[in-house]
Order: C-alpha cells, then sequence, then structure tokens
C-alpha cells in the first residue's frame, strides 16, 4: 500500500499547507456550499448528511480541470483539505449553530439569538480542538472503524488510481442512489461493511426494539423515557471507562508498543483545557443571555459546571458512537441532559441555553473525527509518525476555516428561515420539553432504565460499546434507519 501511495504522491517531504492561497480560496468556496446544504437540510428535512463524500469528488472534479491552477489538487492530501472543508461547514452550520439559536427564537426571545450564536460558535470550536487533542489515543485509536471516513479516503483512493476501483466507485454510488430511490438505507447498508459488528449488532437491535414496539405491544418508549435512561447509564459507565483509559500510567514499554500517534498524556491536557474553556464559555453565555440574574450564586455555580460537563461528556458519547458505528445521537444525548437540568431545577431560559449549548458539542468532535480517519489513510496510516500529525494539523486548520465561514453564514441567513418558520425540528421537541416541565415520575423511569443501560455498557467493555450503540437505536425512531 505504501509503494502505491508513493507513485500517486501520497506521500510527500511536505504536506500542503491548509493556508495557501489556492487552498484557502476553494476551501471558503466549498465552505459555503457546504453550509448552504446543512443549512437546508436541517431545516427541511431534519437532517444534515456527512458531506465528506461530495466534497472528495468535488475536488476529484477540480483536479481533472485542465488548467494549471488546478493541477495541484491532483495531489490527494489537497483533496483531503478540501472534503475536510465542506464536511466541517456542513456540520456545523446545522447541528452546531442553527439549531442551537432556534431554541430561544422559539421561546419568543429572539433578542438572545446572537448570545447563543456566539456560545455556539466557541463551543464548536472547542468541540473540534478537544477531537484534534484525542484523535489516535488509546480512547479513540485511529484504526478504529470511524465508518464515514473510510469511505470518503477510499473514493479518493479510487479517483486517483483509477482503472478497476473507480468503476467500482461508479457502481457503488449507482447502487446507493438507486437504493436510497426507492427507501432502501443504503448508506447504512454500506456502513455495516465497516463498522465493528458487536457495536452494530446492539445499534441495529436498538433500532428493532424502538420501531416496533409501539405497533405490536402498545408501549411508547419514550413514554416511559426508556431510551433516555439506557443512555444515562450506558453513558454514566462509558464516561467511567474512558476516564480509567485515560487515567492510565503510560511506561516506556507501552509508548514503544503503542500504535496511536498520540498519547494519553496529550489527551488529559485536551480534557482539562476544553472543560475549563466550556466554563468560560457558558459564563460569557450567562453574561450576554441575562440569565445570571436569574439564578442564585449558588445555583448559578451549579449550572456552569454542570453546563460544561454537559457539552464534554455530550461530545464523548457522541464520539464513542460515532467511532464504531458511523451514528452520533447527539440531539437525544442533549435532551438527557436537558432532562437532567430539568431534574435539578434551572429556570427556563437557563435550560435554554443548556440544551443548545450541549447540542452544539459533539457533531463537530465525531465530524473532525472522520476526516482525520480519511486522511489517516491517505496519509499511509500512521507509518509516518511525523507527517501524520502535520497533516492532521492542516486539516484542523481547514476545519477551523470552515467553522468561520458557517458561523458568518448562519448569522446572515438565521433571518431568512426563521421568518419562515424552518428551524431544526428537534428545537420543538425542546421547547415543548422545557414548557411540560418534569416530575420524579420522570426521575424514577430514568434511573430504572439506566440501571440495564449501565449493565450492557459494563459487559461490552470500552472495546464494543454495546450499552451506548444499543441505546443509539432505541434514541432514533426508524426501524431502518432511513
Amino acid at each position: 500500500m505504501e509503494k502505491d501511495n508513493k507513485k500517486m504522491d501520497t506521500v510527500v517531504n511536505r504536506h500542503p499547507s491548509a493556508l495557501e492561497p489556492s487552498t484557502i480560496v476553494l476551501n471558503i468556496i466549498v465552505s459555503v456550499l457546504g453550509a448552504i446544504i446543512g443549512l437546508e437540510l436541517i431545516t427541511r428535512l431534519g437532517i444534515s448528511t456527512n458531506t465528506s463524500i461530495v466534497g472528495a469528488l468535488i475536488a476529484i472534479l477540480i483536479a481533472r480541470i485542465p488548467l494549471k491552477f488546478f493541477s495541484e489538487f491532483r495531489q490527494v492530501n489537497r483533496q483531503n483539505l478540501i472534503q475536510t472543508a465542506i464536511s466541517g461547514a456542513t456540520f456545523s452550520a446545522a447541528n452546531a449553530l442553527l439549531l442551537p439559536i432556534g431554541i430561544p427564537y422559539l421561546m419568543g426571545k429572539p433578542e438572545l439569538v446572537m448570545p447563543m450564536l456566539i456560545g455556539a460558535g466557541l463551543a464548536v470550536i472547542t468541540d473540534a480542538t478537544i477531537l484534534y487533542f484525542s484523535f489516535d489515543t488509546k480512547a479513540f485509536p485511529a484504526e478504529a472503524a470511524w465508518p464515514p471516513g473510510i469511505a470518503t479516503a477510499e473514493a479518493i483512493l479510487a479517483a486517483a488510481e483509477k482503472g478497476k476501483k473507480a468503476m467500482l466507485l461508479v457502481y457503488g454510488t449507482i447502487g446507493g442512489i438507486v437504493g436510497k430511490y426507492f427507501g432502501i438505507p443504503t448508506d447504512v447498508f454500506g456502513v455495516t461493511w465497516i463498522g465493528n459488528v458487536w457495536a452494530l449488532l446492539m445499534f441495529g437491535l436498538g433500532l428493532i426494539i424502538r420501531g416496533y414496539t409501539p405497533n405490536y405491544f402498545g408501549i411508547d418508549l419514550n413514554a416511559i423515557y426508556m431510551p433516555h435512561g439506557i443512555m444515562i447509564g450506558a453513558g454514566l459507565v462509558a464516561l467511567i471507562q474512558i476516564i480509567r483509559i485515560v487515567s492510565e500510567k503510560e511506561g516506556e514499554k507501552s509508548d514503544k508498543d503503542s500504535k496511536v500517534t498520540r498519547s494519553l498524556k496529550e489527551m488529559r491536557k485536551g480534557l482539562g483545557r476544553g472543560f475549563g474553556a466550556y466554563i468560560i464559555i457558558a459564563l460569557i453565555i450567562a453574561l450576554l443571555g441575562g440569565i445570571i440574574t436569574q439564578m442564585s450564586i449558588g445555583m448559578l455555580v451549579v449550572w456552569l459546571l454542570f453546563a460544561a460537563l454537559a457539552a464534554l461528556a455530550s461530545e464523548l458519547i457522541v464520539g464513542i458512537a460515532a467511532m464504531h458505528s458511523g451514528w452520533f445521537p447527539a440531539f437525544a444525548t442533549a435532551l438527557i441532559f436537558l432532562v437532567l437540568g430539568m431534574l435539578i431545577g434551572f429556570p427556563p431560559m437557563a435550560l435554554a441555553f443548556l440544551v443548545g449549548f450541549t447540542a452544539s458539542t459533539g457533531p463537530a468532535f465525531a465530524d473532525m473525527a472522520y476526516d482525520l480517519k480519511a486522511g489517516w489513510i491517505l496519509r499511509g496510516k500512521g507509518e509516518d509518525p511525523e507527517f501524520e500529525k502535520e497533516g492532521r494539523k492542516q486539516q484542523y486548520i481547514a476545519e477551523l476555516l470552515s467553522f468561520v465561514v458557517s458561523i458568518v453564514m448562519v448569522a446572515v441567513f438565521y433571518k431568512f428561515y426563521f421568518a419562515q418558520d424552518l428551524f431544526a425540528p428537534v428545537d420543538r421537541v425542546y421547547v415543548a420539553t422545557i414548557q411540560a416541565g418534569t416530575s420524579m415520575a420522570v426521575a424514577k423511569n430514568l434511573l430504572l432504565w439506566a440501571i440495564p443501560g449501565a449493565i450492557i455498557q459494563f459487559l461490552g467493555g470500552p472495546s464494543k460499546q454495546l450499552g451506548v450503540l444499543f441505546a443509539t437505536g432505541l434514541l432514533i425512531n426508524f426501524p431502518i434507519a432511513a
């Protein structure tokens, strides 16, 4: 593989820079395109798709334009920077920016949109930064599945190699389009060839139970908070498992034998700084949003710590699910922390900012991990550690640029969507939940279902993540995951 990569110029002495003028211009253009795609999909269909493949195809087509300016984009690592930018822009604009700002707007507080956007924008950047220091550690190894990343890398390599692999890519693309047209979830079908078999088995079991229990047994799982409770239990155990991994001491032998390019020490430092950054961002939101006057000093301190913890825990849980299955329950995870915040007793607007803040973390973590996985494959799967680290740094820069473009796009166009009553559908769920309030019965149900969730996650261990993926399936109300 390394020999073939050298022939295709995938391994060079120096990785292309994301700050090269031509790359910056092209990345801004595709980021604008990605942001538009994300905003349209999240408001009109309620979902946002992974545009890494779209970005890869755009980069491949650009490289075929017979002009000298575009010839340098035949290098697959430059193509990787382009797909990183468009993918980052899509998810950040839709999931991490427009979604959070819709919550205060629907609660009749349009003047609080900008404080939420500022907080969400800072959270997205922090989210990606934490992933940058966590990727290819023992907790989130590059060798793990990260299915969309594999698909993106293989598409770029197939186009670079041409021949039989390129034709297989074309056939697969046609098959995916035809299947999707007839309602077959071909994207999920493709993931099953890549993801962790045990994780996907539990994910599928969760989908089946959630999808068919209401029809055959007449039980509304949402009404008894079964999916949420199982995710809480599984998530808590998963976090404990991650903490145990991160807390491990790294001796000389383990460092030498390890294939990862980042140490757990670097991850610990990144998580610590990230948690501190989240507390500061939460304080900024509280000050700009005026909720600092709605709570006592003691309650404010609790809110700041809980918001920061929720943001950090959410992205780690989302990252685990994304790593093994290619799916991440970001919306549902935010809802869980919203319910917990309601049980604590935070006032309505503090809850609105809490769920918006939590929802803004996670998508960037998962999406950037997919992009780094693609880059890791294209750069030779870590055979040259220094080259791999440099490439990852350039992808991080490209991702940050895409976030800036997304923040500007959302700030400019959110009124266009909100004026037409176009919001991310889950925003209405969050607002309705806040307005409905909660009770001790909810707390009892959450605690009851948290127990089996914790047991399943514990039995599966950190390598399989059975509990988190089972809960992810339960939180999706489509048995075929379409």
